[in-house]
């Protein structure tokens, strides 16, 4: 048969019979009577860590999922709902670079019964789910996929790629001078394999650091979660990135220094994933950066907040972290996948130390941002934020600035401003690494 015929056969036999399939999941009927649900929006963000596929619906759907070898394919069957023209766009959505998914078409599999059909581009370990009603989204039904080999931001520092760069020598003093702006980047190692140790200088007693720091930078929200929108139409998840991209390149230019971040792209990242990324590089700070809202307008300046133990230090401190540890509901977690959560017995650890040294990096960082915004408030605030509980990372929640004050949503779009802060964090880290020098870690073992 003719290799173009014989695809156009098998295009229209998975569309019309399951075959073989495997049944992973069936959700709950939407209900017997009434109106039949409807898919109102379809999105898909695609990211190096997985690509998500969202469909809103006004109710809940029935649906039931298998997977197809040679090629590999996804197919999801929903019930009780027709075809639809949003439906129909499902197929001009998909990018050509997206990472994992090479087609997605959508058609009537047989009368209330839509069928999508996902042609993946590698192995995946797809996780098809629904989300209730949350933020200013409907029902949700989601498909992820993940890459069955995941990218691992551990080796990728292990193998010098782009997150690695030159560690500083033995005889260096991590207590750095200022670099002038016409320094170029250091040079990117080529295989740091491990992470040595820190010696005291025998003459001067100082800290004598022959190691690299490793600072997780994480921008806020992403992808279905928005974060805060201004005024203006911004949206908090496009400038945390922004923001952190800059920040990253300052920090990648010290000479002892490297940034990782937990998304590059406009992907959703759970608060524990992003917990669990730092400590996976062995991070030695871990950098939350936000763009804070307040109900009234005129609500302005930088905020720095890190972890407590024992209650919020304000109502607004409060309301901010209740607001930020709903992003997992905005966001869309997958509740069913316990592996992804196995981190969050870390978080009965006494973190009482951490939590100091939080503390003392938060009051370097807020001095330094005093110094290109107004101070919301002049002294470090303290919440129970869950992106904050890596229990050995000292951490801190950076509000840059009100994405809801106007004035203030035109700065954070503006370049220089965002250079400025990106500066200004980085002096912060700088004295908070002159006066408290980074310990040893462990021996960082290539793996496999």
């Amino acid at each position: 048969m003719h290799k173009r015929a014989k695809h156009s056969l098998e295009r229209r036999q998975l569309l019309r019979y399951a075959g073989a399939s495997l049944i992973l999941s069936v959700s709950p009927l939407a209900g017997a009577v009434g109106k039949q649900p409807a898919v109102l929006a379809v999105r898909i963000w695609p990211a190096s860590d997985y690509t998500r596929v969202t469909l809103e619906c006004d109710a809940p759907l029935k649906y039931t999922q298998f997977t197809v070898e040679n090629p590999d394919r996804l197919v999801v069957d929903i019930e009780g709902v027709e075809f639809n023209s949003v439906l129909d766009s499902l197929a001009r959505k998909v990018a050509t670079d997206d990472p994992y998914i090479k087609l997605l078409r959508a058609g009537r599999f047989k009368p209330g019964v839509v069928r999508l059909v996902m042609e993946l581009k590698t192995k995946v370990a797809p996780q098809v789910f629904e989300l209730k009603p949350a933020g200013e989204y409907s029902h949700r039904l989601v498909l992820d996929v993940y890459p069955v080999n995941p990218p691992d931001p551990l080796m990728a520092l292990l193998e010098g790629r782009k997150d690695a760069v030159e560690p500083p020598t033995q005889e260096q003093d991590f207590r750095i001078a200022e670099k002038k702006p016409d320094e170029a980047p250091s040079k990117p190692a080529e295989k740091p394999l491990e992470a040595p140790e820190v010696h005291t200088g025998k003459k001067s007693g100082k800290p004598v650091v022959d190691r690299m720091v490793t600072i997780m930078l994480d921008p806020g929200h992403g992808g279905e979660d928005p974060g805060a929108i201004g005024q203006g139409g911004s949206y908090e998840k496009n400038v945390t990135l922004q923001v952190a991209k800059r920040l990253k390149a300052r920090i990648d230019a010290e000479p002892n220094m490297r940034a990782v971040l937990t998304r590059d792209s406009d992907f959703f990242v759970p608060l524990q994933m992003r917990v669990q990324k730092a400590r996976r590089v062995q991070s030695d700070l871990f950098l939350s950066i936000h763009a804070d809202a307040w109900i009234k307008p005129d609500a302005r300046g930088s905020s720095v907040f890190v972890l407590s133990e024992r209650g919020a230090s304000s109502t607004q401190a409060r309301l901010l972290a209740q607001r930020e540890n709903e992003a997992d509901l905005v966001g869309g977690v997958n509740l069913g996948a316990k592996d992804l959560f196995l981190a969050r017995t870390l978080l009965d650890l006494s973190q009482t130390a951490t939590i100091n040294d939080s503390l003392k990096l938060g009051k370097y960082l807020l001095g330094e941002l005093g110094a290109v915004n107004t101070l919301h408030k002049n002294s470090v605030e303290q919440a129970s934020f869950a992106v904050l509980k890596a229990p050995d990372i000292p951490s801190a929640l950076i509000e840059t600035a009100f994405i809801s004050n106007p004035e203030e949503e035109r700065r954070l779009n503006d370049d220089a401003y965002q250079e400025k802060l990106a500066d200004a964090i980085v002096r912060g880290v700088r004295q908070y690494f002159s006066k408290n020098p980074p310990g040893p870690k462990a021996k960082l073992a290539r793996l496999g």
